[in-house]
């Protein structure tokens, strides 16, 4: 290796290559003196030997793994970490930083891919490219040297320039070569291509089973739709429990995930639970209709063909950004956010606990609940450091504490200052995708907490609270002078919600607020999860209180007359799906031509056609003819409400 690579293998680099105890005990023995006598040969092979005898050599164009050491450990060593950074600590301050390389992991060929991880390594990445997969590149700064690709399921990472068998990865060392390789493969993609968002492979065929999936799922759907909600019973549970393993293993995992949705939202409605919402229940509808009319485009993005149902990963250092509690009157669930630093991701841990009759606990109450040996209060406020865990492709997480495998959960700490630009946002205008840079929501992959961020507080305004809307709203100024309006709704199953945030911000040292940010109407809205004062991190879900504290009242704001007509013709058409097609009165006639006829004065002349177009049918053809139209009116709607919340414009 040149003196170059040698430098750029950071502590946390050597850590993610062997595990970070090797590291910190390489470290305290070079500290106590018993590092290696270094020597560099004429052809660049670094040589230590150890006080305790041990030989290790390092040459060049090794990696780690394949350097010699006596000791004839299994893996990366202690000594081979310590051979590194006794090599770093020979640099002088005279010399001269290694240089910024500018450069893309696609200059690397497939022939040193096959050498650094062998051919298998390259067999299976080639299934995978041949179904498609979708891959965001990260390309080196001077502020930041180290090019990434955040795969559908891990990230892999090149801190050696031009070096494949030094990249770093957070998949199981099993799929380490394959994901490298998908890895390079992305950026060979990007670089052709342009653009640092890229789907590589899968777009020349779609699986004619898949597509019969597909088609099968989406006439249920249309069953559901004529038939309508009060009409479902345990019969087509089973069936679309069934159509959903089908797309499954056709690998379509967003149709799926959409149909399951639909499920709950069935299951929800049979026991009056208060998660069914006719709404909700009338996009999933559409969701399936969309993504098969999208396909062609970009089957990988659209169905999710690339993605793996669980993906195991080596041990993960995660970072946790705060929880969120929601639930009904028979169960709770908390939803805790973690920053994965070195993936650069959000992942989300879900625990769900049963209420037994009788008992309705706040969040407050769920904080003591104990989940990874320690309370929900501790873990939402915490580092996890585990090597038992797994992700899915939508980023949701799971944690085992096993007695092979260990997780440790230690106070958070200052460990927000140090996420990577992706996850702490200190200015907005330049780390936050701008309106319009994601495909619609409808058909874009089903990932949780894509927009979760820890934003920098240099500023933050008076609380205000609408009790119309019983919303609590704050001003907030990033560092940089963008201005973000914190927003969120009192949660009936955390009544000290509001008033643990309305203090946390009034403390005048609140310096880093976590939560999930977007654009509304030329605003950026944050619905915050929790805040770091001078007294630690604040979650305000799981704060005491019954919400009785009086708080300044907010004007409230005039409503917005084109969102108005929107949201009219959609719930509209939401409640048409829960009646079902076949059973409409006249009066649901007129609601849907009254919706129309209010698009039409707004000036959404096409998107109110295709509503009128529904009723047309339904008249003169019946239900079943008229479900394709009221798909195409809810997909048109969805999108172009969402356009105009993201839209660079304020409202009227």
């Amino acid at each position: 290796m040149t003196r170059t690579d040698l430098l750029a293998l950071t502590p946390d680099t050597l850590a993610a290559l062997a595990n970070r105890g090797l590291v910190k005990r390489a470290a305290k023995d070079l500290d106590a003196g018993a590092g290696p006598d270094l020597d560099v040969t004429g052809d660049h092979t670094v040589h230590g030997r150890f006080p305790d005898g041990t030989e290790t050599r390092l040459p060049p164009g090794a990696t780690l793994q394949d350097a010699h050491c006596s000791c004839e450990a299994h893996g990366v060593c202690r000594h081979r970490i310590g051979l590194v950074l006794a090599y770093q600590r020979t640099a002088t301050a005279s010399d001269t930083p290694p240089p910024f390389t500018d450069w893309s992991p696609g200059s690397i060929d497939d022939t040193a891919l096959a050498e650094a991880f062998g051919r298998p390594a390259l067999t299976a990445a080639r299934r995978t490219r041949d179904r498609g997969y979708q891959a965001v590149l990260h390309r080196p700064t001077p502020a930041d040297p180290v090019p990434a690709v955040e795969l559908p399921a891990c990230t892999v990472r090149f801190p050696v320039p031009h070096r494949p068998g030094f990249a770093v990865t957070d998949a199981a060392e099993p799929l380490r070569g394959t994901t490298v390789v998908l890895a390079v493969w992305a950026f060979r993609a990007a670089d052709t291509e342009g653009g640092d968002r890229v789907t590589v492979g899968g777009k020349e065929t779609i699986p004619d089973n898949g597509d019969s999936a597909h088609r099968a799922a989406m006439d249920l759907v249309d069953e559901l739709l004529v038939e309508g909600v009060p009409q479902a019973g345990p019969v087509l549970d089973g069936t679309l429990r069934r159509a959903g393993a089908a797309l499954t293993a056709a690998g379509r995992h967003w149709p799926a995930a959409a149909l399951e949705g639909i499920r709950h939202q069935l299951a929800e409605h049979a026991v009056r639970g208060a998660r069914h919402d006719r709404e909700t229940h009338a996009l999933l509808l559409a969701e399936l209709h969309a993504r098969h009319r999208a396909a062609p485009t970009d089957p990988a993005a659209v169905l999710g063909t690339a993605e793996t149902a669980r993906t195991a990963l080596r041990r993960v250092r995660l970072v946790a950004l705060g929880c969120h509690v929601d639930g009904s009157a028979r169960d709770r669930t908390a939803h805790v956010f973690f920053a994965h630093p070195d993936a650069g991701v959000v992942l989300v841990l879900h625990r769900r606990w049963e209420l037994p009759d009788g008992q309705a606990p706040t969040g407050h109450d769920l904080g003591s609940r104990r989940i990874l040996g320690t309370n929900l209060r501790t873990l939402a406020a915490a580092n996890v450091v585990s090597e038992a865990t797994s992700r899915t492709a939508g980023r949701a997480v799971e944690i085992s504490r096993g007695r092979v495998a260990t997780t440790s959960v230690t106070p958070v700490g200052a460990a927000w200052d140090d996420l990577p630009p992706g996850l702490l946002v200190t200015d907005l205008a330049a780390q936050f995708p701008a309106p319009g840079a994601l495909p619609p929501r409808l058909v874009r992959p089903r990932v949780e907490a894509e927009s979760m961020r820890v934003l920098a507080v240099a500023e933050a305004g008076p609380v205000r609270y609408d009790p119309a809307a019983q919303r609590l709203e704050a001003v907030l100024h990033d560092p940089a002078g963008n201005e973000v309006l914190l927003s969120t709704a009192h949660n009936p199953h955390c009544p000290g919600t509001l008033d643990a945030l309305a203090d946390a911000l009034a403390s005048g040292t609140a310096d880093r607020v976590s939560g999930s940010l977007r654009h509304d109407r030329g605003r950026v809205l944050l619905a915050p999860l929790a805040v770091r004062t001078s007294r630690g991190v604040l979650v305000p879900d799981l704060a005491p209180g019954d919400g009785d504290t009086a708080l300044p009242v907010a004007p409230h704001l005039p409503d917005d007359p084109l969102t108005t007509a929107l949201e009219q013709a959609l719930a509209a058409l939401a409640e048409a799906a829960h009646h079902g097609l076949k059973n409409l009165t006249a009066t649901d006639h007129d609601i849907l031509e009254s919706a129309a006829a209010l698009l039409h004065r707004t000036g959404f002349h096409t998107t109110a056609d295709k509503v009128s177009a529904v009723t047309t049918t339904l008249r003169a053809h019946g239900p079943a003819p008229a479900a394709s139209h009221w798909h195409t009116a809810v997909i048109r709607l969805a999108t172009t409400l969402e356009l105009h919340r993201t839209g660079p414009y304020a409202s009227p």
